[in-house]
This record gives structure tokens, sequence and C-alpha cells, in this order.
């Protein structure tokens, strides 16, 4: 009786017990700001799509715009399709602009109309190309035809590699092509400008996008004739490549040439190398009905080309760019023929780009490399469905979650400084296996100048789940003022989010200019609250936050 009895007490307390509340400890990142990483390098300013035409688009030119406006620095922009043949209409994964042909003596037209527009587009905005040198016209294939592709997510990627993706059958004139599209770059827009330009060749000659039967070799070739007409037009021009899909064979082979074999071009020894670039991606995938994420992958990419670079003394001080640094690959996939791809547009997309970005100077620091640009490679894609779920930064003219950490990298100056916490993923850790199980990624990215502190908290983790997160607390030390202005920004379910603001009002296919005046208000950069003055204990601010799951934060100190 007694032990039944007992347990009838037992079992009555319970739900008692568990109904009292529990405060959970918050999360704690030290925040030091005499101490000093290194710069903080605005790796995060250079933007890229397949799409040329879009750019010279109303909603092209209004992205570019706003994202001219988020960036202290001038933005760099790549696309491909500059020397492709056509008309200048735009369609998935195709852009043209006709810059050359030939006459029925088979003498060389140039006609710079098209690369004109989409070039004065970048340079009124105060961008500046990273311009690609590629692909080829139809007048110089191999195999010209089928020459205009069209392809429509869902159909096998390999469809779009038609007759624009060969070598070209006449070097000579291929070369002639280059010299004169950089002599009439420094003629419109100005020798300085255009010294501060990169050149690059083709885009991933080691995948699908150059048809050759030794395509290694014919790349190598192409580089060389491309680099020589380059440097003779403007000697101080800066060219670069090889932009492999990854960092394996084909890119330390093209190292090795530029650094150490026979230029095919000139018969010398060696190749012009101003910069060394790659792609690296991650690898998302449904698992029980949830996206999950695939950084570990993205990272183990970013460090093999890394750790490719750091293999050659040569190559110490050569500027890296990562020509594109994404969650996975093709842009113009959207979520309903790929569902891995439905995180883009919400905050798992943004918080994301938070994490990955700021670990990117960890894992170039540590090969010891000079990483100067990361290419985010999202843009806009005309005439399709609102939130279709496409890689970009937009959709029908409204700004996209993921565009707000950009404007939040975009107000971080000066150093990058320390941070700890007890409850951050290092890049290792993540390199290694991801962001999974029941921790999430809590962590910080913070800078500091003259008269302030930048600090970008996230809370991030692979599988697409939404909760109340966690409370953060930041202790920011080494802050030379009694008191500081706090600005707090913030990505959430609530702010600077026109997705979330799109499923409130129902989704509407067609959105009502009323409607789309609410989603554009709901897209810009929002404060959490107002500005306030907070003081300093011994130099140090305390600054806390209950961070939702997927949420972005900027923490801003002025004084």
């Amino acid at each position: 009786m007694k032990r039944h009895l007992a347990a009838f007490l037992l079992a009555a307390c319970a739900p008692l017990h568990a109904a009292e509340p529990s405060t959970p400890q918050p999360v704690r990142l030290a925040i030091d700001a005499t101490q000093v990483k290194g710069p903080m390098t605005p790796i995060w300013a250079w933007f890229g799509y397949d799409e040329p035409n879009y750019t010279t688009a109303p909603n092209g030119k209004k992205l570019l715009s706003d994202i001219a406006a988020l960036s202290p620095v001038p933005v760099y922009v790549r696309a491909h399709n500059l020397m492709t043949s056509g008309d200048g209409s735009y369609a998935l994964k195709w852009g043209s602009t006709n810059m050359y042909s030939e006459d029925k003596d088979g003498k060389p037209v140039y006609d710079w109309t098209i690369i004109d527009r989409i070039f004065d587009t970048y340079i009124e905005r105060g961008m500046k190309p990273l311009a690609q040198i590629g692909f080829m016209p139809e007048a110089l294939s191999q195999r010209p035809q089928p020459y205009r592709h069209h392809w429509k997510p869902g159909t096998p990627y390999k469809e779009i590699m038609t007759g624009w993706a060969t070598p070209p059958k006449d070097y000579a004139k291929w070369s002639e092509l280059v010299y004169q599209w950089v002599k009439h770059s420094v003629a419109r827009y100005g020798q300085k400008e255009v010294e501060s330009w990169y050149w690059e060749v083709w885009n991933e000659p080691d995948g699908l996008y150059l048809i050759a039967p030794d395509t290694k070799r014919e790349y190598f070739k192409m580089y060389d004739y491309a680099a020589d007409a380059v440097k003779r037009a403007l000697p101080t021009a800066r060219i670069g490549g090889p932009h492999t899909a990854g960092a394996g064979r084909f890119m330390d082979d093209f190292l090795q040439h530029c650094l150490h074999e026979t230029n095919y071009a000139t018969g010398k020894t060696g190749t012009p190398l101003d910069f060394v670039a790659f792609h690296a991606k991650g690898a998302p995938k449904v698992v029980d009905g949830i996206v999950r994420m695939g950084m570990d992958a993205h990272f183990r990419h970013l460090d093999e080309g890394f750790a490719l670079v750091e293999k050659y003394p040569e190559l110490k001080n050569v500027p890296v760019i990562i020509g594109e640094s994404d969650p996975e690959g093709c842009a113009a996939c959207g979520m309903q023929t790929n569902p891995e791809n439905a995180y883009r547009n919400g905050t798992l997309y943004a918080s994301y780009t938070a994490a990955s970005i700021a670990r990117e100077y960890d894992l170039a620091a540590r090969r010891g490399v000079n990483l100067i640009g990361a290419v985010n490679w999202s843009f806009e894609f005309e005439d399709q469905p609102w939130f279709a779920g496409f890689r970009d930064l937009a959709t029908n003219g409204v700004n996209k979650p993921v565009l707000n950490v950009f404007r939040m990298l975009g107000k971080m100056r000066g150093e990058r400084v320390a941070v700890t916490g007890d409850r951050a993923y290092d890049a290792a850790r993540i390199q290694a296996a991801g962001v999974r199980g029941a921790r999430t990624d809590i962590d910080a990215l913070a800078a500091k100048d003259a008269h302030s502190v930048s600090v970008l908290v996230w809370n991030y983790h692979d599988d697409d789940i939404i909760d109340a997160g966690s409370p953060v607390e930041l202790r920011i030390a080494g802050i030379p003022a009694k008191r500081v202005q706090m600005r707090h920004y913030r990505i959430d379910q609530e702010h600077g989010n026109s997705y979330a603001a799109w499923k409130r009002m129902g989704s509407p296919a067609n959105p009502t200019p009323a409607q789309v005046a609410e989603l554009q208000k709901a897209s810009e950069l929002a404060e959490l609250a107002p500005a306030s003055t907070l003081q300093t204990t011994d130099g140090t601010a305390t600054v806390r936050m209950q961070l939702p799951r997927q949420a972005v934060s900027l923490v801003t100190l002025t004084y």
C-alpha cells in the first residue's frame, strides 16, 4: 500500500514539476576589439550570374543599384556569355552580346553595342567587371550547330552545352577578338578604370563547359592566347584563372603550366597569372522531408583550392578569388524541380550565407592565401513566378532575406577582431561534419574601425527547422569610450523578410500594387529596436538578445 501511495504521489507531482518554468542559460560570445585577426577584406562584395542580358532589364538595374548602394567599396560582377552570339535576348542559362561575327569573306566584324550597355550599367553604379572571356562566338566555334539552346529546369544540364562550348577554330582570330575587346574597353572607360578590372578565361573548363578531345591542353592554349592578347592591349591589365568547378588535378596542372611550362602563344616559359580562381559549392539534400544543407562539402572544396595555392611558393601573395561560392551548383534550378533548393527563399539561405562567409576568412588564413573575393552566384531571374526557389537575391523586383546579409556586411569596417563563444563551431569542425545534431552554431564575426565596433551574429543549423532559438549575451571589450550608441539590425521571421511577409498575405501569385509596396517595405534591412545609448564598464559593453534559429543580427556600437 505504501509503495502504491508513493507511486501515486510521484505521478501526481510529475506534471507540476514539468510545468515549472526554466530559464535557459544564455549563449555567451566574447568580442575583444583589442585583438586584431586581420583586415575586414570585403570578400563578399562579389556577385555573378549566367544571364548577362538580365543586367539591363529594369529589375536587373534595380538590383544592381541596391547591391552597389550597400557596399562601401566597388562591387565586382562576373557574368557568363559575354562573347556569345545572339540578339541579346535573355533566357535561363543563356545570354549573348554578338560582339563577333564575320562577313561573307570571313573577315571579322566587331560590334560592341550590347556589351557596352552591360558594362555601362556596371560603371554607372561604381561597379567593376570580373570580365569573362567566353563563350565562343558562333563564327569561331569548331562545331557551331546547334548553337542556341532552350534549356528548362528539370531537363539534363548537359543540354546547355551547344556550339558555344568549344575552343576556337582559329586561334589568331580568337586572340585578335580579345585584343580588340580590351582595346575598346580602354578607349571607352579609360586606362585607369580598366586597370582596376579583372579578366578571366572561360568557366569551369574541367566540367561540361568546354568540349574538346583534350580539354585540359586546349584550355591552357586558350588561356595563353587570351592572356597574351589582354597584355598586348593593356600591359597593366590583370588576368587569371582557371575558374575550375573544383580544385583537382586540372587546376593543379594549370598552375604548373602558368608557372613553369611553355606558353602556347609566345613560346616563352610561363604565362601571366595575376590571380587564381576556382569554385566551391555545397550539397543540400532532402532528409526525412526536411532540407539539409551541405556546408561541410562547401568548406572541403574551399580548403582543397586554398591548399593547391599554398602548394606553390610563387603564389604566396597572389590574390585568390572564389569565382563561385554557394550552397550548391545550379542557380536556375528552382525548388519545383529540385526540392533540395527550397532553402533559397527564406532565412536558411541568409544564415548559411552569414556563417559561411565568416569562416572563409579563417579557411584562407589557415592556408596563408590572399583571399580577396568570394563570388555569390545569384542575381535575379526575369519572367518567373514569385518566390519560385531560384538561387537569386530578388524575385520580381523585391529583394529576398539573403540580400540583407550583404547589407549587414556592408556596414562592417576596418579590421576583424577576435570572437570566442561557448556554442560556436570552428571552420575545421564544419568542414569535417557540417552543423548537425542537437546543437546549432551560434557564433559571430566582428570588426572595428576608429569609431565603431560591429558584430554579425547568427544561429545556424544545416537542417531547415525554425524555433525560438536561444538567449545570447555579447560581451564586447576594448571600447575606448564610456558610452556608445547601439543599433541592432535583424533578419528573422518578422524582420527584413519579404518571403515571410508574402506567405502571411496568402502567397499571392499576382500581388496587387499595394501588396508589392508592402513586400518592398518588408524587404528592407530592419532594426530590432530603436537606437539606444549603452554605458560601458571598464571598456566593455554587454548586449543581450533572443536569437531565433536561422536569425541573423548585426549589432553596431558607435563612439
